[in-house]
């Protein structure tokens, strides 16, 4: 009897974009944006900080998945879980440099 195994070693997740938090380092300026339910509202605020630590995670302790960020507008640092990263923010992003 024949078994068509090609379905069943394929990852729901082979087509989507890895999330941004993989690639983040010390040093890296991160967009931190924390969904929160606030009295029955999504309150969406975003902020800017500065990666300072990284902490890897219980099942795969060289994949980071924990961040002390320094917020850029008061400096306090908080704990910002990996998937509450939104965007890497690098100082070159999307300039065209000049040959």
């Amino acid at each position: 009897m024949s078994v068509d195994h090609s379905l069943q070693g394929r990852s729901p997740f082979a087509s989507k974009d890895a999330p941004a938090f993989l690639s983040v380092s010390s040093g890296d300026f991160v967009i931190v944006q924390a969904e929160q339910l606030v009295a029955r509202k999504v309150d969406s605020n975003w902020w800017m900080g500065q990666v300072v630590f990284c902490e890897g995670g219980a099942r795969d302790p060289m994949v980071n998945t924990m961040f002390q960020v320094s917020n850029v507008d008061d400096g306090v640092i908080h704990w910002v879980n990996g998937d509450e990263v939104t965007h890497i923010v690098r100082s070159l992003d999307g300039l065209q440099l000049m040959a």
